[in-house]
């Protein structure tokens, strides 16, 4: 029976079969009922003291309580409602059909539907605030909406996925879109997302293309393929036409140089990708096996020694103000020869451990001088259990127990033992104060023993490796802090010979020991983030950062060494700007890079005679990406990176300017 309802007189319904939510998309479904009411009824049944109990509905009537709380909907709104009856289970089953039978709109018929209300005099802007999204998310639906119909169709047909419809987006020429549409129908490897983006981008490719450069002119061309050469053309710059040609045969030949790999370094498998990255979607469902780098010999030990000694040496040529300009151009380009010989030491290939090869696998890439690479990063596609030290074991199908009850079978065996852990567990979850010291401990312990040893609990926290091999941050004052903590802490416990006696050890230490013990298994676990979008990015690490009120500029300070050296020159000419105004940057405008880092990196140490406030904003300043403020507006790196040498040309021109301007 379909009935009328005052919102106050509905509450949420304890046998609602949906116990997890999502808070993005229950900000959207309130913005659409804020925007178009209540579409679909809730389903309710008669409760206790003229309550109504929502069986099905529970987001919605969520929604519109918010609505209310913020005064959008009256307190007294009448929502539409579908009364049931029956027993518990009967409703438990209608709760779950109401969830369970819903399906999710295919993109193509989102794109369409937006393409029509924005056709009908909507902007982007009106669609994106009724349903709750994104402008971005809009406007990506409607470059949908203008593919090729031939991509459009197979979008919605389910032939192609939405990553790959986006790739052929890449290029706003339908024609060119459906080309490659067609010249990938009868393509006999797999086509990925990369694949289409870069045939959807080159309608010719350049003889110095890592495609080109891997296949070779000759078997190019014995394979049918057309070449066009202007006048002043040579082999890096004629034009190859046949594209999909061209990736057939590369595809071929890095699957020959993927198969050499896999026999020469003992793998199970090893797959190629003409990209010059692995991409998510090749490892996505992949569990990835730990490795670490070869160890150095004492020969190399002492090379790097010596290298780091010879960098620093020359390195003060660049920061001595009296070096001539002839010093410091040989000296930028024995750091270069330098750094070169440094990274080839410190870049080591890692080691897997033998009993790990029968199951492992890598990536072979195409390099962009032509050449396949294998990937140094292997994973796996068995199912794997993780150990307290970060090892990875298959999981076997079958685990012998040997045991005095060996005539018991195995399932009543595994039974048993869950029923023990069930007994153990409920006894200490009521004892927080041991669980805190278990927890502690595992994690502690796990830097040290043998990995292969039962143990008591899968708690894991293994030190979590950055993404360098090998980096230490010299000088920075975060590092000596933690290694000064490290330092700190009390390790008598460690001389335990089993973990029974360790847990012992560790158990009789002071409050304040055990105390400084969980800060120090806890943040050794944090990964590598940047305050940016995609991969780098960790949307906790900037929640957490905001709780704790952190200043990066009090632990962090930018030099030549650890940034304006390895940025470009535009970077750092943004950075004065925000420090000093164009009066700073035209200063220093004309510089050479190498004299514009040196200069930055005293500016921003406070250490340059100036204004108070133009030295408190220097000292204040570090780049976007390495605050913990900005996490509302992260930086997307692609976009600075591809901007660098626009905005290195701009800014320069603009000081050049100025400074012309102030000669006259």
């Amino acid at each position: 029976m379909i009935q009328s309802i005052p919102l106050k007189k509905l509450v949420p319904s304890p046998r609602n079969v949906r116990k997890s939510s999502d808070v993005l998309a229950d900000l959207q479904l309130r913005a659409d009922i804020a925007a178009r009411g209540l579409l679909q009824n809730l389903v309710v049944r008669k409760g206790k003291r003229g309550k109504f109990e929502v069986e099905a509905g529970g987001r919605r009537l969520a929604a519109l309580q918010a609505l209310a709380e913020e005064g959008t909907l009256p307190e007294n709104h009448e929502v539409t409602c579908l009364v049931i009856e029956g027993g518990e289970s009967e409703v438990r089953e209608a709760s779950l059909a109401e969830n369970f039978q819903r399906l999710a709109m295919n993109p193509a018929d989102e794109a369409q539907a937006f393409a029509s209300i924005i056709e009908a005099g909507a902007t982007t802007e009106d669609v994106a605030r009724r349903f709750g999204l994104t402008v971005r998310f809009v406007e990506g639906r409607l470059r949908l909406a203008s593919l090729a119909p031939c991509v459009f169709e197979a979008l919605a047909e389910g032939t192609i996925t939405l990553d790959m419809a986006k790739a052929y987006g890449a290029i706003s020429d339908v024609e060119r879109q459906a080309h490659v549409y067609a010249e990938l129908q009868d393509a006999w490897y797999q086509i990925t997302p990369d694949t289409i983006r870069r045939m959807v981008l080159d309608a010719t490719v350049r003889g110095s293309d890592p495609r080109a450069v891997l296949v070779g002119r000759d078997a190019y061309l014995a394979a049918g393929g057309r070449i066009e050469r202007e006048l002043f053309d040579d082999d890096a710059s004629e034009s190859w036409i046949d594209v999909a040609l061209l990736e057939d045969l590369a595809h071929k030949a890095m699957e020959e140089a993927a198969e050499k790999a896999a026999l020469e370094y003992g793998l199970a498998w090893v797959r190629p990708t003409l990209g010059n990255y692995v991409s998510h979607d090749l490892v996505e469902g992949l569990g990835r096996l730990p490795c670490e780098p070869a160890p150095m010999t004492e020969q190399e030990a002492k090379e790097l020694g010596e290298l780091e000694a010879d960098y620093d040496r020359v390195a003060a040529v660049l920061e001595d103000e009296d070096s001539d300009e002839d010093e410091v151009a040989k000296a930028e380009q024995e750091l270069v020869v330098i750094d070169r010989a440094m990274r080839a030491l410190n870049d080591r290939p890692p080691v897997l451990a033998d009993e790990l090869k029968s199951e492992a696998g890598a990536f072979l890439v195409l390099s962009r001088n032509g050449e396949p690479s294998l990937v140094p990063q292997f994973y796996t596609e068995t199912e794997v259990i993780t150990d307290d030290e970060g090892v990875l074991e298959a999981v076997e199908e079958s685990r012998a127990v040997k045991t005095k009850g060996s005539a018991l079978s195995q399932r009543l065996l595994d039974e048993l033992a869950m029923q023990r852990r069930d007994i153990l567990a409920i006894h200490l979850a009521n004892d927080p104060a041991l669980a805190l010291d278990l927890m502690v401990f595992t994690l502690a312990d796990a830097d040290g023993h043998d990995w292969r040893a039962k143990k008591a609990s899968t708690l894991v926290g293994p030190v979590a490796s950055g993404p360098v091999t090998g980096f230490e941050a010299k000088d920075a004052p975060a590092s000596a802090a933690l290694a000064e903590f490290a330092g700190s802490l009390d390790e008598s416990w460690r001389a335990g010979e089993s973990d029974v006696e360790r847990f012992a050890r560790f158990r009789a230490l002071s409050d304040e020991a055990r105390s400084a013990w969980l800060g120090h298994v806890v943040s050794r676990t944090l990964v590598a983030s940047l305050a940016c979008e995609g991969e780098r990015s960790v949307p906790l690490q900037e929640a957490l950062g905001s709780l704790l009120e952190i200043e990066t500029a009090h632990w962090w300070r930018p030099t030549a060494a650890n940034y304006f050296d390895r940025v470009a020159k535009a970077r750092t000419l943004e950075a004065l700007d925000a420090a000093g105004g164009p009066e700073l940057v035209s200063r220093y405008a004309a510089s050479k890079k190498a004299e514009l880092a040196s200069a930055a990196e005293r500016i921003f140490s406070g250490n340059f005679i100036g204004e108070p406030e133009v030295k408190e904003r220097a000292q204040a300043w570090v780049p976007p990406i390495m605050r913990f403020t900005d996490a509302d507006a992260p930086v997307n790196l692609e976009e600075a990176a591809s901007a660098d040498d626009e905005a290195d040309e701009r800014i320069s021109d603009d000081a050049t300017d100025e400074i012309a301007e102030q000669a006259a």
